[in-house]
């Protein structure tokens, strides 16, 4: 079984997606869908942004939909046989994984995202916090540490000795301290405008879902794994309490992967920037296949390992 899988916030980079962009007209039709749905320049974001720029929360994720899409379609344009089975995104690639599997329409996401983007970035005005990555620590003992410490709670589990908390900033420093003497390996800030996927997003969530609920999902083309359950979302009505609820719970990635392997998928591609997935997926387990989709040279490299199979 193969499963295709969306990037989160952190793979952005400028130039993303260029080489896709140039090479491959289908890249073309979801840049122009997602500017006229979002009125933003999707070309000049992706490609011409500096750093800082495309850092930003509302800015890092529409461009980080936009180019997995495009990414996807670029493979689907060279291999139109392709059996894709399920589908999962990391946080906000939950979006993209979504619209490829047709449970939202490409346009209808744009406009989720950009709105996510905004009620994220406007979060850490009205409510401060922030996040910090914890490695070498396995998830109970930092579940342990957040509880000692208060105000704070895990909210990505990325892959065993790779986790992340969240929550306020004095009670992330707290943790961050107690988590070195309960011995992790290295805690590390991350430059983040909020403390997402916490109770601290609870105010960014409820006005998420007043779009959420305003938006028609479908049942979808295959099954998407719902980052706060780990378990394929079942009914096109489940998703915007899903995606509403993903925002102040966490991603519970490690799950995700296990539960699909444990499905049948031994073929992961990952669309979009980057290879960060690939990366967490390798460390979950070392029995499947990872393959990805960013550029010109990985397209043809994953096309010639599929067509192998």
């Amino acid at each position: 079984m193969i499963a295709v899988v969306f990037p989160g916030q952190g793979s952005q980079k400028p130039g993303m997606g260029k080489e896709l962009f140039e090479a491959k007209a289908v890249t073309k039709d979801i840049f122009e869908m997602v500017t006229s749905a979002t009125s933003v320049d999707m070309q000049e974001l992706c490609f011409d942004s500096d750093e800082e720029t495309l850092r930003q929360t509302q800015n890092a994720q529409l461009a980080l939909y936009t180019v997995s899409l495009a990414a996807f379609a670029s493979l689907l344009s060279m291999v139109p046989e392709l059996k894709v089975d399920v589908a999962a995104g990391h946080s906000v690639g939950e979006y993209a994984a979504l619209a490829a599997a047709n449970v939202v329409s490409v346009t209808d996401g744009a406009r989720l995202v950009q709105k996510r983007g905004k009620v994220m970035a406007d979060a850490g005005k009205t409510q401060p916090g922030t996040m910090a990555a914890v490695l070498g620590l396995d998830r109970e003992a930092l579940e342990k540490v957040c509880q000692d410490a208060g105000g704070v709670v895990v909210a990505n589990d990325n892959c065993p000795g790779q986790l992340v908390i969240s929550g306020e900033v004095e009670a992330v420093k707290r943790a961050s301290e107690m988590a070195s003497t309960a011995g992790a390996k290295r805690v590390l800030p991350l430059n983040v405008s909020g403390a997402f996927h916490s109770p601290l997003m609870e105010v960014p969530a409820m006005e998420m879902a007043k779009s959420l609920n305003a938006t028609p999902f479908q049942q979808g083309r295959y099954k998407v794994y719902a980052n706060v359950t780990a378990e394929p979302g079942t009914a096109a009505n489940q998703w915007p309490r899903l995606l509403e609820d993903q925002l102040r719970r966490p991603v519970r990635w490690t799950e995700t992967i296990q539960n699909m392997i444990r499905d049948g998928v031994d073929t992961f591609i990952e669309c979009g920037s980057g290879e960060v997935l690939s990366g967490l997926i390798k460390r979950i387990s070392k029995d499947v296949k990872t393959l990805a989709v960013g550029d010109v040279a990985s397209l043809e490299k994953t096309v010639a390992a599929l067509n192998a199979k």
